[in-house]
């Protein structure tokens, strides 16, 4: 969530600050060339006011030496050109030079910058907004024309023509330093992306994290008080207290099925006791009192089961480092016995392996499986028990060789109290493998079923190798 979240807050927050950014480089550019540009008026202005006093239009060397005040004007340009290498003239209406710098420069005729100047300054109209030059128009010039008025008209003109090098140089400087605020603008607000997603998901992950410690039965798991908005934490609230109803209603739940098999106990064995002083009277070999003392004892296995299961899915798992290897090798020396009775060959492969796990509850669930897959192995076949590591796991599979379960069997399988109609004479209540799996779930271990090839059925269980 957060990987979503975030970019979304970075192209909002981009898009922000190239909004505010790409005005203020043109702002800047605008105010770079702006000052330029009222620099460029006040020099024609003064170099108008010179002109407005020239009154003969030079003819030849004598003129020129005759006419102070033009000569003044052609020195003012001369040393204005060579201080600020600004081209600059002074141009009669008819576009004769009336004193200009350098020597060389003359009004060109067709219809660029200048000659546009030139004649928007007849006009009695100054430059005062030139097209803005930009820091990549290597040839770029600013070129301002001001008028020579004289009586009432306009009887000539000043021209400049400026380089735009030094004033490009100090905008590209000042869109620079935009860029390096942009940047750190940017960089402050990606740090506070950071912050705010963390502070928003930071009760979110909480949840998650609870959310899979109940999934996988610790129930006593809770959201712990976090920050974050005020919604989140409300529903941090909510989730506590329906873990909290969850939680009793499941322990009532276990609490009835363990107070009903302890409670029907007492009854049976009186029942049962009964049945016994019955057949005592009864001739020897009545099959109704036998019919009678086999469901009786079925029933009290039944009773013991449910017991055992109310106190599996309630107990704690006293998860420690076991050598699964050594458990299991010793799971199957204690059933060969039986397996050699039957006629089945029961083989372990167990090599030292270890993982976390509650050794009575890994002991009590082995136990079971073995104990099934004995009971459905017919004579002259085996039961496999091999320990396996992979990963963060440690398996133990047991295979055996009976008839096996169909698909619809195997979705079944382990539920309470199932059992498959084609093993309904075979000893047992349908509650063994369902105590497997809860003493396995106590401790974060796993059991799943598949189909033996070429028949049997393959049983696996699952030991984390890391501590929870």
């Amino acid at each position: 969530m957060r990987a979503r979240l975030l970019p979304l807050l970075i192209v909002l927050m981009a898009g922000v600050l190239l909004a505010l950014g790409f005005p203020l480089a043109v702002s800047v550019a605008s105010a770079q060339q702006q000052k330029v540009v009222v620099d460029r008026i006040d020099d024609t202005a003064r170099f108008a006011a010179l002109a407005q006093f020239v009154t003969q239009r030079p003819t030849g060397s004598r003129v020129q030496d005759r006419d102070e005040r033009r000569a003044t004007l052609q020195k003012e340009l001369d040393y204005y050109h060579e201080v600020y290498r600004i081209k600059a003239g002074v141009f009669f209406r008819d576009r004769f030079p009336m004193a200009h710098a350098p020597g060389d420069w003359f009004l060109p005729t067709g219809s660029d910058g200048v000659s546009g100047a030139f004649e928007e300054a007849l006009r009695s109209r100054g430059s005062h907004d030139p097209p803005q030059v930009w820091p990549w128009e290597e040839g770029g010039r600013i070129v301002v024309a001001s008028p020579v008025i004289r009586d009432g008209d306009v009887v000539a003109v000043v021209v400049t023509d400026s380089p735009t090098g030094r004033m490009r140089a100090k905008t590209l400087h000042g869109w620079l330093l935009i860029a390096a605020g942009e940047s750190a603008a940017m960089l402050l607000a990606v740090g506070a992306a950071l912050r705010l997603t963390g502070w928003i998901l930071r009760p979110v992950r909480v949840l998650d994290a609870t959310t899979h410690d109940i999934a996988t039965g610790r129930l006593n798991s809770r959201v712990a008080a976090a920050g974050g908005p005020p919604e989140l934490r409300r529903l941090a609230r909510s989730f506590n207290e329906m873990a909290d109803n969850v939680e009793d209603v499941l322990e009532q739940q276990r609490a009835f099925v363990a107070d009903a098999s302890h409670q029907l106990r007492n009854p049976l064995s009186a029942l049962l006791l009964r049945i016994e002083l019955l057949a005592l009277e009864l001739p020897e070999g009545n099959e109704e009192i036998a019919s009678v003392r086999t469901e009786g004892k079925r029933l009290a296995q039944v009773l013991d089961d449910l017991l055992d299961l109310a106190l599996a899915e309630h107990a704690a798992a006293d998860l420690r480092l076991t050598d699964i290897g050594d458990l299991a090798a010793e799971r199957v020396a204690a059933w060969r016995p039986l397996a050699e009775e039957r006629g089945v060959r029961l083989t372990g492969r167990c090599p030292a392996t270890t993982g976390w796990a509650d050794p009575v509850a890994l002991s009590s669930a082995l136990d079971a499986v073995i104990d099934n897959a004995l009971k459905f192995t017919p004579e002259g076949e085996e039961v496999l028990v091999r320990v396996a590591s992979a990963g963060s796991t440690t398996t133990v599979v047991v295979t055996d060789g009976g008839p096996g379960l169909t698909d619809d069997e195997l979705d079944r399988v382990g539920d309470r109290f199932w059992r498959s109609n084609r093993h309904q004479n075979v000893k047992g209540s349908g509650l063994g493998l369902s105590i497997s799996r809860a003493l396995l779930a106590a401790g974060g271990g796993s059991m799943a079923y598949e189909r033996h090839e070429p028949h049997g059925l393959k049983v696996t269980v699952g030991i984390p190798r890391q501590a929870p």
